[in-house]
């Protein structure tokens, strides 16, 4: 499997190897029955030090895929030195633990991401167990219900063995990555709490992650350890992206884009949109979250809640709240919590 050239007229799905820039590849890796379809992997390297951007999902499928890719530039997954990881959702770390056992490769995670670790590794942990508290919270109890029709109510384990610990929690500053070669690593919470980028001066690219996609907004909060204002995390650390110079977007999802600020100002403006036709619901009449969720509309195709599947409804009304609490906190709507339901008033 050779080299190919980035291109915006390829599926970025598509298995293999792209080269983005001297010694930076784009890796697609497949997930199960997922609809982000793919998440990219980064190669970095020198021909000697090979460093992984993320790992992919633990399945048999993807490793094989990273391996057949690897091959293309003369390596195998026992040269990968180390892997950094964005943030701990199971598509960017849990293939990393797995290799790591095998090969004795290092693992790099933002220090914010520990107290979700944890969590994610406690076998006694029901399955979503803070969103089902945060979805009775927002009125959502028929999506409860649904979650567990989907995915059942008995206590399971966790697969506790794929969080382990990484072998270093890191910090915002520069960090080096490849015999002169650095990164700045640059905490940006929101997408989760301990979610961090790299910027790479060398080839004017960051590399970032979920928390900046081209095509999709990513969830906001969703992690075993809720955050008391994630949009505003996240809202934030776009402006902290904003302000840094201008450089080549290299996503965990979707094809490599020319310009990070062209997207971020994208998001930036979709959320603020967002605020203000969670607020105007209310003002006509809603009250919870889930009531909300109802009445406005989903993904490009302006979907119903109703047309979703309960995940997708689930952060659907996650997200709700989580535009409905900033507006709390910036003094635009009341919140009263009644029999456990969180209600919003007009100021």
């Amino acid at each position: 499997m050779e080299p190919l050239p980035e291109s915006s007229d390829r599926n970025w799905t598509e298995p293999g190897i792209y080269e983005v820039s001297a010694g930076v590849y784009r890796i697609p890796l497949p997930l199960p029955n997922d609809g982000l379809r793919a998440v990219n992997v980064y190669a970095v390297t020198d021909g000697e030090k090979l460093v992984l951007v993320d790992s992919g999902w633990a399945l048999a499928v993807a490793r094989q895929q990273l391996a057949n890719a690897l091959g293309g530039i003369g390596a195998e997954l026992a040269d990968v030195s180390e892997f950094l990881v964005t943030h701990v959702h199971r598509d960017h770390y849990s293939q990393a633990v797995v290799l790591r056992r095998e090969f004795g490769s290092k693992i790099a995670l933002g220090q914010d991401e520990e107290p979700s670790l944890k969590a994610s590794g406690n076998p006694d942990r029901l399955p979503m167990e803070a969103q089902v508290d945060l979805l009775f919270q927002a009125g959502a109890g028929d999506v409860v219900e649904a979650l567990a029709r989907e995915f059942g109510t008995n206590r399971r384990h966790t697969e506790a063995d794929l969080w382990e610990a990484p072998d270093e929690w890191l910090t915002s500053g520069r960090r080096p990555i490849l015999p002169g070669r650095e990164f700045e690593v640059v905490a940006t919470p929101g997408h989760t709490a301990g979610h961090v980028v790299f910027v790479d001066d060398t080839a004017e690219l960051l590399f970032s992650g979920d928390h900046v996609l081209p095509h999709i907004t990513p969830s906001i909060g969703f992690q075993p350890v809720p955050a008391e204002l994630p949009l505003n995390d996240f809202i934030e650390s776009l402006r902290l992206v904003r302000a840094m110079p201008d450089r080549r977007l290299l996503p965990a999802h979707g094809p490599v884009a020319e310009s990070v600020h062209t997207r971020v100002d994208e998001l930036l403006e979709h959320h603020r949109q967002r605020l203000e036709t969670t607020g105007s619901q209310i003002a006509a009449g809603a009250s919870t979250a889930y009531e909300v969720a109802h009445r406005i509309g989903w993904t490009r195709r302006n979907r119903k809640l109703s047309e979703m599947d309960s995940f997708n409804q689930m952060l659907a009304v996650l997200e709700t709240a989580a535009h409905l609490d900033l507006l709390v906190a910036q003094g635009k709507l009341n919140a009263q919590v009644v029999d456990r339901i969180r209600h919003y008033t007009m100021v």
